[in-house]
């Protein structure tokens, strides 16, 4: 009886916070906006009028976003932005996670609290240390101008530059842990026996070291990409008018067109691109490994 309510946990879990918010906003994407509040009809009135309810929703609000290139520009986009992030994110955590992991086991500790102390500043405050950063008169052109390195001040803020600035900062954290994870469990005895048979630092490495890093690698990306796909402060704050993500169009259509239900049919649609690839994965490499049993 206690082993089937330990199991049992995680699936009310998923059943209370995703699978029943996630069946709210799809049917609220099948509805129609309204003046109203809630602005959308039909309404759920009992089971006496399901039939009629029923009838009344319909898929027009998918068929509206795949037809206007402003919400596929959109998902375009995010998923560039995401996808280079995160490249960028893995070439800056790499090294770090690696350092860390080759350090003396004495200070692994304090190198690991270094990495999560950012979390304990409000993410929105350390976006907004960013503008002050990167504007025209901000700390970093007056130090390159100051170096001679530049004559006049840069245009780096509401860039994309600045978009992915942001981002590889933010998201830092989240790849360098799951990547020093693997690292440090990496036993140094096979370092010492590719060396013994005659392999350079660099082979060895990318041979030995690489390879089984590769699941804090994956763990990392999946980590950055998922929730900077659908990143808005970030973009909003530091990007400019022609940064297009999905999150930000999804904003101003929930807040600003006060349009739910073309908000709703966003985000499933959002939700799927972001989790269907997962769950394909996931299913790969579970084969993977029958197979290599």
């Amino acid at each position: 009886m206690r082993r089937w309510l330990v199991i049992l946990v995680p699936y009310l879990w998923l059943l209370v916070f995703f699978l029943i918010p996630f069946f709210i906003v799809f049917k609220i994407s099948l509805s129609d906006i309204a003046t109203a509040i809630p602005p959308y009809v039909p309404l759920f009135t009992g089971l006496s009028d399901i039939g009629n309810y029923l009838s009344q929703l319909d898929f027009e609000n998918y068929t509206f976003i795949f037809e206007d290139p402003l919400y596929v520009n959109a998902y375009l986009s995010a998923l560039k932005i995401a996808g280079i992030s995160t490249f960028l994110t893995l070439l800056v955590a790499y090294p770090i996670a690696y350092g860390m992991a080759r350090a003396p086991k004495e200070w692994q500790p304090t190198l690991v609290m270094l990495v999560i102390l950012p979390f304990w500043t409000s993410f929105l405050i350390r976006v907004y240390a960013w503008i002050g950063i990167l504007k025209k008169e901000g700390l970093l052109n007056l130090f390159l101008m100051n170096l001679g390195l530049i004559n006049e001040p840069l245009t780096i803020l509401n860039t994309t530059t600045a978009v992915y600035i942001g981002i590889v900062y933010s998201y830092l954290p989240f790849m360098i842990l799951p990547l020093y994870a693997s690292l440090e469990k990496i036993n140094p005895a096979l370092l010492e026996a590719a060396a013994d048979l005659g392999s350079p630092p660099w082979k060895s490495f990318w041979q030995v070291t690489f390879p089984l890093s590769i699941p804090g690698v994956l763990a990392g990306c999946f980590l950055v990409f998922i929730p900077a796909t659908g990143e808005f402060v970030i973009p909003d704050l530091l990007g400019g008018s022609d940064t297009l993500m999905i999150g930000k169009t999804l904003w101003n259509e929930f807040f600003n067109n006060r349009d739910w239900p073309v908000s709703s049919a966003v985000a499933v649609i959002l939700l799927l691109v972001l989790v269907v690839p997962i769950v394909l994965f996931q299913r790969n490499q579970e084969k993977q490994r029958e197979a290599a049993r």
